[in-house]
């Protein structure tokens, strides 16, 4: 999947494309070093607040409209409760905070921390 930044940069990303079951679980009791970047994708636009809850781990959560370009990132923190973007998405990235994912983490633009 390629990523579009608002500064013009494109960034491409190996996401693992969740059915609904997937879409519940998410990156729940995942371990950081297996875990793998994950699409939600949604029919329409939402606003749904996700949560970090049995996330042992920090993650960044990069909100997508349909022509995939970022709309929001922010770094989420381990047990969150309500983490929720400005604007309405289609697309949603969950990009675990480990090895396989740290030259991709550093090319981000600053983001918003919970």
């Amino acid at each position: 999947m390629k990523l579009k930044f608002k500064n013009k940069k494109e960034v491409d990303l190996k996401v693992k494309k969740l059915n609904w079951f997937g879409r519940v679980i998410g990156l729940m009791f995942s371990r950081r070093e297996k875990a793998h970047a994950l699409l939600f994708d949604f029919e329409k636009p939402v606003r749904v607040p996700i949560h970090s809850w049995f996330v042992f781990f920090e993650f960044y959560a990069l909100w997508l409209d349909d022509k995939s370009n970022v709309l929001e990132i922010q770094k989420v923190k381990s047990w969150r409760s309500f983490v929720r973007p400005q604007e309405k998405y289609v697309r949603l990235v969950e990009i675990p905070l480990n090895r396989k994912y740290k030259t991709l983490i550093e090319r981000l633009p600053r983001c918003r921390e919970d």
